[in-house]
């Protein structure tokens, strides 16, 4: 049994303006979302990018080459009607984040913890007016509550689109803090990426790589960098 696809049937592919927001057309036709919304986007330049994904497409649609349309999609469909829920969620890592919880032993990791990871506190401490506590081992100890509500607020103030990117910024890195590191423009999303891997090259420094798991893990990091490119646009 074979399955169908979709093949291009447009020959144009244009962006087009109205009160500030933006469309993509294929041939005069605005595109829309899996859920049969219209797909108005936020900025020129994301509609632009949108628009070289489905200009690029030649015989059947790949959606997997169309990242920037499918993260579109995502804040339409998806982030846009569950807001306040899907930032609550993300806003809960600020709880248990990756950066605080250090080990122990052995006395190299610690060190390595602490010097790279520091700095990002140091930022958050900085930059969003929160300081977060760090702890040894891995069981959990709740951060300050009045830290806690004031990054709520900052993660429910962004946008659907945002929010569609800083979803994967923070649950692909495990991090509130370096989510926001990352959309701030702290440093480069992949230094952030590796600053969120630390742990597994450890692990991998000390047992061998797992090409596996390296594969994954080059997976997750071009969705990271994704992320953070679609951000920039929103």
């Amino acid at each position: 049994m074979t399955t169908w696809k979709q093949k291009r049937f447009w020959t144009e592919v244009s962006v087009t303006e109205s009160a500030g927001r933006f469309a993509v057309e294929l041939d005069g036709r605005s595109v829309k979302t899996p859920a049969k919304a219209s797909l108005i986007l936020p900025t020129r330049a994301m509609a632009e990018a949108i628009a070289a994904e489905w200009q690029a497409q030649e015989g059947a649609v790949n959606p997997h080459t169309m990242p920037c349309t499918r993260s579109a999609n995502a804040a339409l469909d998806k982030v846009q009607v569950q807001h306040s829920e899907v930032a609550d969620m993300l806003a809960e890592y600020g709880d248990a984040d990756l950066l605080c919880y250090r080990a122990d032993s052995p006395v190299e990791l610690v060190q390595r913890q602490n010097e790279h990871w520091g700095p990002a506190l140091d930022w958050a401490a900085s930059d969003l007016k929160v300081r977060l506590q760090t702890r040894c081992g891995i069981k959990h100890q709740p951060q300050d509550a009045k830290a806690l509500k004031s990054l709520r607020t900052r993660v429910q103030a962004l946008s659907a689109f945002q929010l569609a990117a800083f979803h994967d910024l923070v649950s692909m890195s495990g991090s509130l803090v370096l989510g926001f590191a990352a959309a701030a423009g702290w440093r480069s999303a992949g230094e952030i990426w590796s600053l969120s891997r630390l742990d597994e090259k450890w692990q991998e420094e000390q047992w061998g790589p797992d090409e596996e798991a390296q594969a994954e893990a080059e997976i997750k990091r071009q969705a990271f960098l994704h992320a953070k490119r679609f951000y920039d646009l929103s």
